[in-house]
């Protein structure tokens, strides 16, 4: 007998939710997910979260975040600022302690919009990467990413994606929150401050890895850009948390600096384009993408077994998650 087609059934319970035929996103799906993985979506109190080859208990289980960690630093951000803990534009070196020698221009929003003139990664990173390939920056401390934030940190103003910016803010996150500088302590403010108000599975902690799945990718003290373990449905709760009010309204008001592709703009912690608002992220064993549309209220993450293959970018993560909310 002939083995019904999983993708076709799995865009049939997205689609119930989303309220669109998304037949004709099959391709984009098996792109998207060749080694198989998880789609979430939710949308006016619907969810649904449906595997392609992957184990059963996929509704629970903790997946690999990647860089979409970023868009949850920045909310811890902007509930401190909500508390009067953090000011979005003061210099973070007003924070004192480990962060006084910071320069000036670097600021919490800079941070969070990749626009305080940082690189994407430590100098050290360009050797670590392949001396340490699952561990890139295991061998750093928070003081040695304040020192480079310090020691690289050019002119503000153009967009530059940068896993030390996003790093450096969750590290200031913790000191505003009075925890000690380093990724526990921003994994307790971030607990304290939205995960745990929102009643989040989202954690630094890594979960035993299942039979022939890769190790996971470690961040060290740059936990906050990419080092975050989450549930799908959790996911999906973090994203509407957004449009509900629950977090603020820091992803609303978008900016288009000088670096950025012609038609993409820039929030704290989000890509945006009109109503969308996105974030993708690759790790050694794994891709992730989050979405939500601020006019549907529609939310969607794609959760993908396997890093960037062969052949082909990083894009097929994102057209999909795209896709499924236009």
């Amino acid at each position: 007998m002939f083995r019904r087609d999983p993708t076709h059934a799995a865009l049939r319970e997205l689609g119930d939710v989303l309220g669109r035929d998304l037949g004709p996103l099959r391709s984009r799906l098996r792109a998207a997910l060749p080694r198989g993985g998880v789609v979430a979506a939710a949308c006016a109190g619907r969810q649904a979260v449906t595997a392609l080859d992957h184990p059963r208990g996929a509704r629970d289980a903790l997946f690999e975040l990647a860089s979409v960690s970023k868009p949850f630093t920045a909310a811890l951000a902007a509930e401190l600022v909500r508390a009067g803990q953090l000011d979005w534009h003061a210099p973070l070196a007003a924070l004192g302690g480990p962060l006084r020698a910071a320069p000036r221009h670097v600021t919490a929003w800079r941070l969070a919009t990749h626009t305080a003139g940082l690189p994407t990664h430590p100098a050290r990173a360009a050797v670590t990467v392949l001396t340490r390939f699952h561990d890139p920056y295991g061998g750093m401390d928070a003081r040695a990413v304040l020192g480079s934030v310090r020691r690289w940190a050019g002119p503000p103003g153009r967009f530059r994606y940068s896993n030390l910016g996003v790093g450096a803010l969750a590290l200031a996150c913790a000191v505003a929150a009075g925890e000690p500088c380093s990724a526990a302590g921003y994994g307790r403010a971030l607990r304290r401050h939205v995960s745990g108000p929102l009643n989040l599975h989202v954690t630094l902690d890594p979960p035993a890895p299942a039979a022939g799945a890769g190790q996971a990718t470690a961040f060290g003290p740059l936990a906050g850009a990419g080092g975050l373990f989450a549930t799908p449905p959790a996911l999906l709760t973090f994203a509407q948390a957004h449009l509900d009010g629950r977090l603020g309204d820091h992803w609303v008001t978008a900016e288009r600096p000088p670096g950025l592709p012609a038609g993409l703009a820039v929030t704290a912690g989000w890509l945006a384009r009109g109503p969308l608002r996105w974030h993708d992220g690759v790790a050694r064993q794994s891709r992730a993408g989050l979405a939500f549309h601020a006019g549907t209220g529609a939310a969607v993450a794609v959760l993908a077994r396997g890093g960037l293959p062969l052949l082909g970018g990083r894009e097929a993560v994102t057209r999909l998650l795209l896709q499924l909310l236009d």
